[in-house]
């Protein structure tokens, strides 16, 4: 096998991957404006493939809703060391975590609905979301109190929660501004002075 063909096959995973990305980036969008009922067809036509390219990928709903919803989880995920690496502070890189959390709860119509559904293949999604996320947010709450920044031995499961009980009905009322009461929870966590 000569070194061009050995190149190719990974060149071809790469584009793969990212095709599929694109796909699911594309469902997502679809999702948050028309909920996860949306014909296929709306999200064919914002990632400009054909319907069989859906299908051959994800051949229910259910396989989208599940891609969809652990590629948004995967996201967040990331974000997390990016942001400590790149903020000015780890309380700052938690407050800019914690904006994309609300984002990642309130946008997805439907997908959170999803985790309580009776079909089994939802199962694995809340534990999913619990094993990315909350390892994310407690390094972020031990960095921020490590730098002094904030009160020590916060429980990021309970920070969790709590943003997302602040996000319950944020979708239905467009008064109602999740991002800023959590915010307004993340600004509460500073070590008093």
């Amino acid at each position: 096998m000569d070194d061009g063909a050995r190149g190719a096959a990974p060149a071809q995973r790469k584009d793969a991957r990212r095709n599929k990305e694109a796909l699911l980036d594309a469902a997502a969008a679809v999702f948050v404006a028309s909920g996860v009922e949306a014909p296929v067809r709306d999200i064919a036509a914002r990632a400009g493939v054909g319907l069989g390219t859906i299908y051959r990928h994800f051949p229910t709903r259910a396989d989208l809703v599940i891609a969809v919803y652990r590629h948004q989880i995967d996201a967040c995920a990331e974000a997390g060391p990016a942001l400590l690496a790149a903020g000015p502070t780890p309380h700052a890189a938690l407050a800019r975590w914690i904006d994309l959390f609300v984002d990642f709860l309130v946008t997805k119509h439907g997908l959170a609905g999803a985790l309580r559904a009776d079909d089994p293949a939802f199962d694995g999604l809340h534990a999913h979301f619990l094993d990315r996320l909350l390892p994310v947010c407690a390094e972020l709450l031990e960095a921020a109190a490590a730098a002094g920044e904030i009160r020590p031995g916060l429980d990021a499961y309970e920070l969790m929660r709590g943003v997302g009980n602040l996000c319950i009905g944020a979708d239905s009322d467009p008064r109602y501004d999740a991002r800023r009461l959590a915010g307004l929870l993340v600004a509460g966590l500073r070590r008093p002075r």
